[in-house]
């Protein structure tokens, strides 16, 4: 019987205009971008959070800190990539994620095949083990009115 774990992520950050905007470990064609110490890749945040807490090994902020030069603008993919070894290195393999992204502007729909596919790479999964979905928040809350970004990060890892 295999053993498993899951765990959640969430994560928010702020937008502003003139910031690029990276999602999923994919750059969205955008004038806004969200602010951030890395690269701002609030969807990757979530998930490395979410991979974090199955083990109960803290958050992002514990091993990636913003008050760090080392990870100031850092690509995301290489924290997440960072995570996932460290789950390895415990015996662990990452069986699947699902991720939830709200987002009033721009529109995600043409971007998400090609995030569920880079998360999968990094991860080291097949790509029908990452799921990316988007949505608005209909103008409601700090989302709806543009000035933010959430992400909500399920994950289950599992060790034979």
């Amino acid at each position: 019987m295999k053993d498993f774990r899951i765990g959640n992520g969430y994560d928010v950050h702020a937008i502003a205009e003139g910031l690029p905007m990276f999602l999923g470990g994919v750059q969205i064609e955008s004038c806004i971008g969200f602010v951030a110490h890395s690269d701002g890749d609030v969807a990757i945040h979530a998930l490395c959070d979410a991979l974090l807490g199955c083990l109960a090994l803290g958050d992002i902020g514990k091993h990636f800190p913003d008050t760090s030069d080392e990870w100031k603008g850092v690509d995301s993919k290489k924290l997440l990539k960072a995570v996932v070894d460290m789950i390895s290195a415990r015996g662990w393999k990452v069986g699947n994620a699902d991720i939830t992204i709200a987002l009033q502007r721009p529109k995600l729909a043409p971007y998400i095949g090609q995030m569920r596919s880079t998360l999968a790479s990094v991860m080291g999964v097949a790509e029908d083990a990452v799921s990316v979905k988007a949505t608005t928040t209909e103008h409601l809350g700090f989302v709806g009115r543009g000035e933010g970004c959430e992400v909500w990060a399920t994950t289950l890892i599992y060790k034979d």
